[in-house]
């Protein structure tokens, strides 16, 4: 893409394919102020009286602001304001950090200390209480900003479509963002496999990570966020824009094609959506997907101080079911530990979690969970007519698969599976498809262990290259072995969303291939315009190449040329 040559342009790894314009809205990090700091008026420290008098109205002013905010949202944006500033209006909470103020004790002490002594409380007296711990410290951090003079942190009220700049943003904030105003999200840390990269590609926005200076924004700046080359530029001109449009123009045309997913010669490959929620499955249903390839269940796990009742989760898998009525939906059991830690069975002592006890393994610790999860899967089964293809997580063994199916077996659910995530896992996926009925590729956390680089390290970006030959090897393994029983073997991993790797998944063997919906069109164009026999070569020129970087580059090559034009690659 052209740009000026006085353009300033930062550089970083994107997520997706899609670009968009927008000024910037920078999220503020808590302030970080020392517990004796003075709070200073014209200058000067604050005596105890001027100190009450600022703090007092500090909290009035965070309760009035919270309440604005969700006055003018919606869904669960609205009901977390609305938390939070019941919060800041807590009499309790006001009266006992104004009385340690009163005593001479300095502002920033006297807040983290009432602060910490309710969160204690709340977290001993469990349930709705323990859960308004996050609130509580949220007013914390607004407070102490708004005492101090400094900026309010967190992501700002958003009056217009604005690109959100980060430091790094926690999944949870990532989703609950007013998505009518967000056109984007970019960020200084996390990697293109991270939770809130995979959400941010779930709620169909780009997405750019390590990227160097993008704090530095100031807002209200007008930048073009590009997924595609990974490149945020400031005051873009009208070159460029004009470029995003016509790109745009063309991500539209995809989007009007709904038929399912097929290569030229009519082999057919179903075209899945990722979810992690009710909301988000009556959100894509209406779209062009063909189901669901992943429905991550443990988001209903992770806000939560206690584990869901069975009675809610059925609820919820319900819920998911009927909005695809008949088409497909397959549900991973709890995928917890690791990055995704659960306050009621996280291990304290690991020091090595994403190689503990995560995903199935939790069976070792907190067998109740899974058995819990299970039973309400086949409730939502027989409550809906409607048969859920259930999955397991982290299966290193065909013994875990063989166990994990007799659960599901024995608690009703008809469709079994396993997650292929792990090397030894790929490396027996004949044993492991003969205990189950599909198996479904996890190329993010496939890559992870296969090259051994935490997901979470954005610098280490290129080892976990979903293109790295050795991960494509282990594909290649376990697609071979599905062909051998005639059984399943997707991709839910977001590799899938790639339309070129597409291809090579689907000549490797892969029979599904399921993504953030916003991808499903460049791939079902992809698809549509490519020979099985095409896709086989290109899957070959992949496992070919000695690099991820010469592998890409061989397919790109094999690509027809109009596909390359219209998909920009």
């Amino acid at each position: 893409m052209s740009t000026t040559s006085t353009a300033r342009v930062l550089q970083g790894v994107g997520v997706g394919r899609r670009a968009v314009v927008g000024p910037v809205a920078q999220v503020r990090p808590a302030p970080h102020v020392a517990a004796d700091a003075p709070l200073l008026v014209d200058g000067l420290p604050a005596d105890a009286p001027t100190a009450h008098a600022v703090v007092e109205q500090a909290f009035a002013d965070v309760a009035a602001r919270l309440r604005e905010q969700s006055g003018r949202s919606t869904g669960t944006v609205k009901d977390v304001l609305a938390a939070t500033a019941q919060m800041a209006d807590d009499r309790a909470l006001r009266t006992q950090v104004l009385a340690r103020i009163d005593a001479g004790e300095p502002v920033v002490s006297a807040i983290d200390g009432i602060v910490e002594m309710f969160a204690t409380m709340f977290e001993q007296a469990g349930g709705y209480l323990a859960e308004r711990v996050t609130d509580l410290r949220s007013v914390r951090d607004r407070v102490v900003a708004a005492a101090m003079g400094l900026p309010a942190p967190g992501v700002p009220a958003l009056d217009r479509p604005s690109v959100v700049v980060a430091k790094d943003l926690a999944p949870a904030d990532t989703a609950a963002l007013d998505l009518a105003n967000v056109l984007a999200i970019v960020t200084e840390l996390g990697g293109p496999t991270g939770h809130t990269a995979i959400i941010a590609g779930q709620l169909g926005l780009p997405c750019i990570v390590r990227v160097a200076g993008a704090t530095a924004l100031p807002d209200g700046a007008d930048v073009a966020v590009d997924a595609a080359d990974g490149t945020v530029t400031v005051d873009p001109d009208e070159t460029q824009r004009a470029e995003l449009e016509r790109r745009a123009t063309v991500e539209r045309t995809l989007e009007s094609d709904t038929a399912p997913g097929a290569t030229a010669d009519g082999r057919a490959v179903a075209l899945l959506a990722n979810i992690g929620t009710a909301e988000d499955a009556a959100r894509v249903a209406g779209g062009g997907v063909e189901g669901v390839g992943l429905f991550r269940t443990e988001v209903l796990f992770l806000e939560s101080t206690t584990a869901p009742t069975q009675e809610d989760q059925a609820a919820v898998y319900a819920r998911v079911l009927r909005s695809f009525g008949d088409r497909k939906v397959v549900v991973r059991t709890l995928d917890a530990g690791a990055d995704k830690p659960l306050a009621f069975a996280t291990q304290p002592d690991e020091e090595n979690p994403a190689l503990g006890v995560r995903g199935y393994r939790l069976v070792r610790t907190h067998p109740e969970l899974l058995e819990t999860q299970l039973e309400a899967l086949a409730h939502a089964q027989s409550a809906t007519g409607t048969t859920p293809w259930v999955m397991a997580p982290m299966i290193a063994t065909a013994a875990e698969a063989r166990a994990f199916a007799a659960r599901a077996r024995a608690a009703g659910v008809a469709t079994v599976g396993v997650m292929i995530e792990v090397p030894a896992a790929a490396l027996r996926a004949q044993e492991i498809l003969a205990e189950v009925d599909f198996v479904s590729l996890g190329t993010n956390d496939l890559a992870q262990y296969t090259m051994a680089t935490d997901r979470l390290r954005g610098e280490l970006a290129d080892l976990l290259d979903p293109w790295q030959p050795a991960v494509l090897d282990l594909v290649d393994a376990t697609a071979r072995a599905g062909l051998q029983a005639r059984k399943p073997v997707g991709v839910c991993g977001e590799s899938a969303s790639d339309p070129v790797l597409a291809l090579v998944l689907v000549g490797l063997g892969v029979t599904s291939l399921s993504m953030s919906a916003g991808a499903v069109p460049a791939v079902r164009y992809a698809l549509r315009h490519h020979t099985t026999a095409e896709c086989a070569t290109m899957a070959a020129a992949a496992l070919a190449a000695p690099s991820a970087a010469d592998g890409r580059a061989a397919v790109v090559g094999l690509l027809h040329a109009d596909v390359r034009e219209t998909l920009g690659v």
